[in-house]
Formats: C-alpha cells, sequence, structure tokens
C-alpha cells in the first residue's frame, strides 16, 4: 500500500530533505511552508499522516492541528524544537499522536512513521486473537467468546498496545508513555494496578492470561 504524507516545515531545506526520504520509500509525499497551506492540504488530500512543524510563520503548528483534528483522523506528529513537558502536553490535548524532537535522526523518523501507520491500519481491522479472545480496535472492544470484557480507556489503551506487539516485552516506562502520550514523566507504577485489573477482569471469563510478566524487564502479550 503506498501511504501518503503531508509534510509541514517552513525551512525549505528540511522539506527538501525529508520529501527525497520518503519517496526513495516508496511514500506519496504532499509539503507546505505556512500554516495557511498546511490545513488546505490536509483538509482537501486527507493524507495518512501529517509531520507538523509548531513554529511556523503565520499560524502555530498547534493552531493548525487544532482547526483540522475534527475532520482529519490519521496520525499527527510534531517537529520541534521545544522540549517543555507544558508543550508536549498541549500538542496532545490538540491532538497530535507523538513528538519528534529536532534535531532528530532521519531513520528514527521513518520508523516512527512507519509504526504509527501500522497501527492506523491495524487499529481499522478487527484482531482475533487465539484461546478465544476477539479485539476490535475501531469500536475499542475486547470478548471472550462472544462476552463483552468492561475495560476502562486506560486499561483498553494498554491492551491495544501490548496486542498490537505480540511477544515483544515492554517496561512499566514504554507502556507509560505510549498510553500517556507523555515521556514516561509521571508514577508509571500505575500501569502495575491498571494490568492488575485487565487480568482480573479477564480471568473473570477466560479463566486464563493474556499479559505475561517478565520479571525484572515488564510485561509482553502471549495471545
Amino acid at each position: 500500500m503506498e501511504y501518503r504524507l503531508l509534510i509541514v516545515d517552513d525551512e525549505e531545506g528540511i522539506r527538501w530533505l525529508l520529501k527525497d526520504y520518503f519517496e526513495i520509500q516508496e511514500y506519496q509525499v504532499l509539503t507546505a511552508g505556512t500554516g495557511e497551506e498546511a490545513v488546505r492540504l490536509a483538509l482537501g488530500e486527507q493524507p495518512d499522516l501529517i509531520l507538523l512543524d509548531i513554529s511556523l510563520p503565520d499560524i502555530d503548528g498547534l493552531e493548525v492541528c487544532r482547526q483540522i483534528r475534527e475532520k482529519v483522523n490519521c496520525p499527527i506528529l510534531f517537529l520541534t524544537a521545544r522540549v517543555e513537558e507544558q508543550d508536549r502536553i498541549n500538542g496532545f490535548l490538540m491532538g497530535g499522536d507523538d513528538y519528534i524532537v529536532k534535531p532528530f535522526s532521519i531513520e528514527e523518523l521513518g520508523a516512527r512513521v512507519m509504526a504509527h501507520l501500522r497501527r492506523e491500519k491495524r487499529s481499522a481491522e478487527q484482531k482475533e486473537q487465539e484461546r478465544g479472545l476477539s479485539i476490535s480496535y475501531s469500536q475499542r472492544q475486547i470478548r471472550y467468546q462472544g462476552q463483552e470484557i468492561r475495560l476502562t480507556k486506560t486499561e483498553f489503551d494498554i491492551v491495544e498496545f501490548l496486542s498490537m506487539n505480540p511477544g515483544q516485552v515492554f517496561s512499566r516506562e514504554q507502556i507509560y508513555e505510549k498510553v500517556r502520550g507523555i515521556d514516561g514523566e509521571g508514577d508509571n507504577s500505575i500501569i502495575m494496578e491498571h494490568i492488575r485489573r485487565i487480568r482480573n477482569k479477564i480471568r473473570a471469563v477466560a479463566d486464563q492470561d493474556y499479559i505475561e510478566t517478565v520479571w525484572g524487564v515488564g510485561y509482553k502479550w502471549i495471545g
């Protein structure tokens, strides 16, 4: 599948660097140098993912995100030199999905873009798990042999993240970062309690575990 990206940055050199890189990776690439142009392209072209610089000459990137978010469902990844926690929180509150801090590795950026696109593709599908468990990412529901297991938003986010990466071990910090959207800042020990509750809810109907503890390391999905 050929994905369409929108790259928004006021620096022409960065736009062309990223355009060349992603076109080599066989993406379709649109570019914009202003917030106004970004809004027009985002709403008109409906890209699969947007790389959005925060410091634009006319409309702040956060405002661009706010204006398009209700009509554009794709991942929005901020490109920014800002590293303050409040800036990051504001970005997530506006509907952003990730932060890439300048200067960045273009290979890491490419990997993050692909990870978000894979997640979007999987979220549009229903994932059938072994041993009777099914997860509908689009409806945010989990069932065991047809019986719904009611989870809170954070509990489902944890199940979604782990089940999309079966067999991979993630630390509490990594899980916290993914479900909270902030780089592990805060009390990540709450993840232990969320996972305990998830296990109890699943065991109540399934009498088996789908999340395995890897002692001293973290957790992995074993569906």
